[in-house]
């Protein structure tokens, strides 16, 4: 026997058949007569369903089920419209009790009557019901994907603030999806009905015309025999489509013109009808209405009374006191909670009082959404998701300061103008421009810039003007402190989290690393430091791929790294050099470079230590070499010894953030190289030319 589960698999299926079959065979009367009883059913049965449903999305299969009792009415019709062409002749009978009914009792057998009851049923729902629930589809589809965008960044807004977790804000965006689909879907299946209603006019011409013709022709009746015998059984088989028809016009129209609620429908109506406002109006003007003379008193004056009673029993249910709940006693103020005094996320953006509406949903939270690409941004640098910010406000700051904290340590503050635009001058502004503002300078990369009013946007940009507004000033400025303090926002719950994603589609790989024989805090100390010198962990499988190795020679931190380096030499060069473009090169004297190495060393991790002197006559140089070279050049690179990488990389990092330092053997073989300067040598001797040679020309003469 079938399973419960595979019956529900083939009952639709089966239905779809079911309705072609009564297309195309000839069906007996008595079951025409139980399809016909299950129409009306069913379309009463989504009426009801319509309005129970709390909200619009409570009854998403509606254009589906829509779709399906349209084709169940129109193969009723096809079926009914040939029993009535073959058997009319025969009486009423012949197509059905629940047809012969229809004709009988509803139009009392008169078939003028029932086409002009048919056609007022067709004018109200065509004209009125369909024609308006069409209309309210077309509209909420439009306005649904027009707030689509908005809806998902509020969504990522609330969850860039902490009110949602990921899993609310995953089911708030499916919802937000299925109600966009859904308002689509209707705006399509208000056409089914249209297309009914049409269909039912045609069919009822068709029965007209075809049952005169068999009746005078093939069975020589007269005309008012094939009138009384033909056309009253296809008005009431009209009849028997058009209610259900208009049951279900009804339905779509309710759905579609709902608003989300936690009631259904009538729930709904009753309480926004409860207020006894409403009525006493209603009871005072049926009363005058009802002592006109020429009115009829008996009818008016009750139901002004009827509207008075509703009146004073909601008044009395009004200013009924309201039932006394056991409210929770009242916090302690003396008792102090770990939430009143510690911050649990790891950067925090304080704002003064005179800049909290930026974070305002009233005002569309303009700040929110723009940390939230802030936060994006850096989750796609960095490789891995960044921790949840918080905003906050701060009463001991300045009105119209702001500050970003990381741990608890401030790394900036500025002051903006919330309602003004930030005009500034990145180098390309007229000289005599005519821009008047207040004077300042960008908090992100501290350039000449005025605090203009708004209308002034257009005149500061034809002056060669940037123009951002005080959401994106702060946002820029907290991308630009974070953008450098990767290392700081990586955690053991990101690291948990990159390794996860790895063993999805990886395991063997993460188990030859983790849990050993690095344990999750050696593994995240081990990603920081590459984070920190500017390896980027959005591919975490070759970085575990290279781990997996090195743990095999070595568990030392500092020796992992260098291993780890070497092996990705090649992503680390194609981030600032294609593979087939040149890299320029610097390299230190031999002399030069051999005096670090064997000079001071650091006591503690044994890494030679370079004086300061030094320190500053190397990264002066450097840094002029790249200012030279233009902001638009490639930046070069530091070749020196595996020993000297590091403090010289440490020393760059500050100085020189743009040259990148390699060791000898981080420097891919097959990469092409450009000498452009030896640090350190003899002023007399001539910079060594362009070297077609690969990478690994470079470090033999270097080695010799």
């Amino acid at each position: 026997m079938l399973k419960l589960s595979n019956l529900s698999a083939v009952a639709l299926p089966a239905g779809i058949m079911t309705l072609i079959g009564l297309m195309i065979v000839p069906v007996p009367t008595v079951l025409l007569d139980v399809f016909f009883v299950l129409n009306i059913a069913l379309s009463v049965a989504v009426l009801m369903a319509a309005m129970n449903a709390a909200k619009p999305l409570d009854f998403s299969s509606f254009p589906s089920v829509l779709l399906f009792a349209t084709l169940l009415r129109l193969s009723l019709n096809v079926a009914s419209t040939r029993v009535v062409l073959v058997n009319g002749h025969l009486g009423g009978a012949a197509a059905g009790h629940v047809i012969e009914s229809f004709g009988a009792f509803l139009i009392g057998g008169n078939f003028a009557v029932g086409l002009f009851v048919f056609m007022i049923l067709m004018i109200i729902n065509m004209v009125v019901v369909t024609k308006g629930a069409g209309r309210v589809s077309e509209v909420s589809a439009r306005f649904t994907l027009d707030a689509l965008p908005g809806k998902q960044m509020a969504i990522d807004a609330d969850l860039a603030a902490g009110l949602l977790t990921a899993d609310e804000a995953k089911a708030r965006r499916r919802e937000v999806a299925t109600e966009a689909d859904f308002y689509g879907s209707m705006d399509g299946a208000s056409k089914f009905v249209k297309g009914d209603a049409i269909a039912a006019l045609l069919i009822l011409a068709v029965n007209i015309l075809a049952g005169f013709a068999l009746g005078m022709i093939s069975h020589g009746l007269s005309a008012g025999e094939a009138a009384e015998k033909y056309v009253t059984l296809a008005v009431g088989d009209a009849l028997v489509a058009q209610v259900p028809a208009l049951l279900l016009s009804i339905a779509a129209a309710v759905i579609v013109t709902r608003v989300s609620d936690s009631r259904d429908l009538a729930g709904q109506i009753g309480g926004q009808f409860a207020n006894p406002a409403t009525w006493l109006p209603v009871a005072v003007i049926l009363g005058g209405i009802g002592l006109i003379p020429a009115m009829p008193q008996t009818v008016f004056l009750p139901a002004a009374g009827l509207a008075f009673w509703l009146y004073r029993k909601l008044r009395q249910r009004a200013d009924r006191p309201e039932p006394v709940v056991d409210m929770a006693p009242p916090a302690d103020p003396q008792r102090i909670v770990l939430d009143d005094v510690s911050d649990h996320t790891l950067v925090t953006i304080e704002l003064g009082y005179g800049l909290v509406h930026l974070v305002d949903d009233r005002r569309g939270s303009p700040l929110v959404s723009r940390i939230t690409g802030v936060r994006k941004q850096l989750s796609q640098m960095f490789g891995f998701i960044v921790p949840q910010f918080r905003v906050r406000d701060c009463l001991d700051m300045p009105p119209h300061d702001y500050r970003v904290l990381l741990g608890g340590v401030p790394l900036g503050q500025a002051t903006v103008r919330a309602e003004k635009i930030l005009a500034i001058d990145a180098g390309e502004a007229r000289d005599n421009h005519t821009l008047a503002g207040e004077a300042t300078r960008d908090p992100s990369f501290g350039c000449p810039a005025l605090w203009i009013d708004p209308a002034q946007r257009d005149h500061a940009i034809a002056e060669g003007f940037l123009t951002v507004d005080a959401s994106t000033v702060i946002a820029t400025h907290l991308n630009q402190v974070l953008a450098e303090r990767s290392q700081a926002l990586l955690g053991p719950d990101e690291v948990r989290a990159i390794l996860d994603a790895v063993k999805d589609h990886s395991a063997g790989l993460v188990e030859t690393v983790y849990p050993a024989p690095l344990t999750l805090a050696a593994v995240t100390r081990l990603l920081r430091t590459l984070l920190e010198e500017g390896v980027p962990l959005g591919h975490p499988v070759p970085i575990l791929q290279s781990l997996s190795q090195g743990v095999q020679v070595t568990l030392e931190h500092d020796r992992l790294v260098d291993l780890l380096r070497a092996d990705l030499g090649a992503m680390i060069v194609g981030r600032i050099c294609a593979p087939h473009e040149r890299l320029p090169v610097l390299t230190l004297d031999a002399r030069l470079e051999g005096a670090i190495v064997s000079g001071l060393q650091d006591p503690v991790t044994g890494q030679p230590v370079i004086e300061p002197d030094l320190a500053r006559t190397i990264g002066a140089h450097i840094a002029e070499l790249i200012a030279a070279r233009g902001p638009s050049a490639c930046p070069p690179a530091l070749i020196v010894q595996p020993r000297a990488r590091r403090p010289l990389a440490a020393l760059l990092r500050l100085r020189a953030p743009q040259c990148l330092v390699l060791s000898i053997s981080e420097l891919p073989p097959s990469q092409p190289i450009e000498v452009l300067a030896v640090i350190g040598e003899d002023p007399a001797h001539t910079p060594t030319p362009a070297l077609p040679q690969p990478g690994g020309a470079l470090a033999q003469e270097l080695a010799a």
